[in-house]
């Protein structure tokens, strides 16, 4: 199971956050702090797999974010890292070549590809066609309301 999800930019700053795990406010914020840095620091050779308190964290870096998913010490990690890409996939397909920028200003949209993906710390959908077509759903949705709530006429 996926107790959270964390997007991190190179300079250490979580630009998205989902925990599927019941934590305190305290308790997140200590895992973002104490989790960043050890990723950041570590060489690229080294493998995208480490030990944090009962959980095992995997992690992947794309252009200037790395992604990071915290699973169950016996989940399989290799799995955790497909997760990972099919999400990038996903927010590339959506954005065209995703960048951080994409997820500062857009991070609504981030967030809510990312429940499409991902529902309670399971895999909720594989297929890329169906998420993209929720996704352009709820855009046509948000498209068809003004600022102010109502429905236009």
């Amino acid at each position: 199971m996926i107790h959270f999800m964390l997007l991190v930019s190179r300079q250490g700053k979580v630009r998205l956050s989902k925990f599927y795990s019941q934590y305190t406010g305290k308790e997140r914020t200590k895992i973002m702090k104490q989790l960043a840095p050890l990723i950041l620091s570590r060489p690229a050779r080294l493998c995208n797999f480490i030990e944090y308190q009962d959980l095992r964290v995997a992690y992947k870096r794309y252009a200037s974010l790395y992604f990071v998913v915290g699973i169950d010490a016996n989940d399989n990690e290799l799995h955790a890292l497909d997760m990972i890409h099919h999400y990038v996939e996903v927010l590339d397909r959506y954005f065209g070549n995703v960048c951080e920028l994409d997820l500062i200003f857009n991070f609504h949209r981030a967030y809510f590809v990312l429940d499409e993906v991902l529902v309670a710390g399971g895999l909720q959908e594989t297929s890329k066609k169906h998420i993209r077509r929720a996704i352009e759903a709820q855009d046509e949705l948000a498209a068809q309301t003004s600022p102010g709530g109502e429905a236009e006429s």
